[in-house]
């Protein structure tokens, strides 16, 4: 196995890979092509970048209008589904298009097919045969858990793979087939990422920060949105780990050096457990009392396994009824309103004495256009106490009810994380 017209270096230095998912099913919402998803985390074990992702019907004239065109910007090619018995299984013949191949049966895969049908003591449909079809430039990817083999082709330095579409086939031919010789073909070249989780910045505002390492082609800098915040990642190739997590180290410390304080997590971290952690670390306990957010502050908090450890709960006081009845002073509700930083200020100590915590955290927040003064629904409240120093947010956020919720309970799990570092 070889690669012509290009010399192995360059190929392994440049290469730039496509995944092409086929089935009208796809494209219906029939389906979700998790196929797509599980070879965009394997291609980065191999140091292959992944560039483009398509989805095609069962039609052979759009398909080979797709497999061209990934052909023509790509170096690896790999597509899934379409290798199977019926008519509209049109892979192996869009492949024979685009190289200008003739289709032939294979006696061997035609024998392999008879034997597999043999052994489950079936009667083998005469259009099974078509999946013993190979072109000369194919190679044959064994199945060992379907009728439908795999094709690797090579021509003018790039590589297109074929590989059935049932999830279970697919993945067990990636890992014994697919995988071992793309290893082969690109050595040892590994990708790393890390992601610098950030809070209370607009992605145009991150963007704008970091403007100067977004223009750098190793390590590379990608910003994304996220329900808890902008995050930012970083990633590296090298040709060991060690090397691509020291480009990425270097990297992460000038971004977090341009965010400053602004960043309050790494790859997989959370804010409940950011917090926990620091509450733990400092002896620290805490409690909540929450109004518009109706409990999703205490469930969040309560979803860290560590969290009875120094979780005392949580109040939920829905309506002013309930307010009162926690032993808020009426007069606060008269004066400033349930919405109001007054109010969220005194909910945190409620919380804090009532369940006789270190720290209490309230949240407060417009649900109505009716409420009195005339503020923006989404307008969150905020109030944190520990018993010597209260403080207080205000925030804003467009979105829906659920959505608000939660923006407004990261946003005071920030501020907390703020205070106990």
């Amino acid at each position: 196995m070889r690669l012509t017209n290009v010399n192995l270096a360059d190929w392994i230095e440049r290469v730039k890979a496509e995944i092409v998912s086929i089935g009208t099913e796809i494209l219906l919402g029939e389906i979700v092509d998790t196929n797509a998803a599980f070879l965009a985390g394997q291609l980065p074990l191999l140091g292959i970048d992944l560039y483009f992702i398509s989805a095609v019907g069962d039609n052979q004239h759009r398909l080979v209008d797709t497999l061209e065109r990934a052909w023509q910007r790509s170096d690896l090619v790999i597509t899934t589904g379409g290798l199977g018995p019926t008519q509209d299984d049109i892979t192996r013949e869009a492949i024979a298009e685009l190289f200008g191949e003739k289709l032939t049966i294979d006696s061997g895969l035609a024998e392999g097919l008879r034997d597999f049908f043999n052994r489950h003591n079936l009667e083998m449909p005469p259009s099974n045969i078509k999946q013993a079809s190979v072109i000369p430039s194919s190679q044959i990817a064994p199945n060992p858990q379907g009728t439908a083999p795999g094709w690797w082709v090579e021509r003018d330095g790039r590589i297109i793979v074929a590989i059935p579409g049932p999830p279970r086939e697919m993945q067990l031919m990636w890992e014994k087939e697919v995988f071992p010789r793309l290893r082969q073909k690109v050595g040892k070249v590994v990708i790393f990422s890390r992601t610098i989780k950030t809070f209370g910045l607009t992605e145009a505002k991150v963007d704008e920060l970091v403007s100067p390492f977004l223009s750098m082609d190793n390590p590379t800098l990608a910003t994304y949105a996220k329900p808890d915040g902008i995050q930012l990642r970083v990633t590296a190739k090298a040709s060991d780990e060690d090397e691509a997590r020291r480009i990425v180290t270097e990297s992460e410390a000038n971004v977090r050096a341009v965010l400053g304080d602004y960043v309050w997590g790494m790859d997989s971290d959370t804010l409940e457990v950011v917090v926990g952690k620091l509450l733990m670390a400092q002896g620290l306990t805490l409690a909540t009392m929450e109004s518009f957010t109706g409990g999703v502050l205490a469930n969040i908090v309560a979803s860290d396994p560590a969290s009875s450890t120094y979780f005392k709960g949580g109040l939920i006081a829905y309506s002013e009824g309930a307010e009162l009845a926690f032993g808020l002073d009426a007069q606060l509700l008269s004066s400033y309103g349930a919405c109001s930083v007054e109010v969220a200020e005194a909910m945190s100590v409620i919380a804090r004495e009532k369940l006789n915590a270190n720290i209490g955290v309230a949240i407060a927040g417009v649900m109505k256009s009716t409420e009195r003064q005339n503020r923006q629904v989404g307008t969150i409240f905020i109030g944190i106490d520990d018993g010597k120093i209260r403080q207080s947010f205000v925030r804003s956020y467009p979105g829906q009810h659920v959505q608000i919720k939660h923006r407004a309970t990261t946003s005071a799990l920030y501020e907390l994380r703020k205070i106990l570092s």
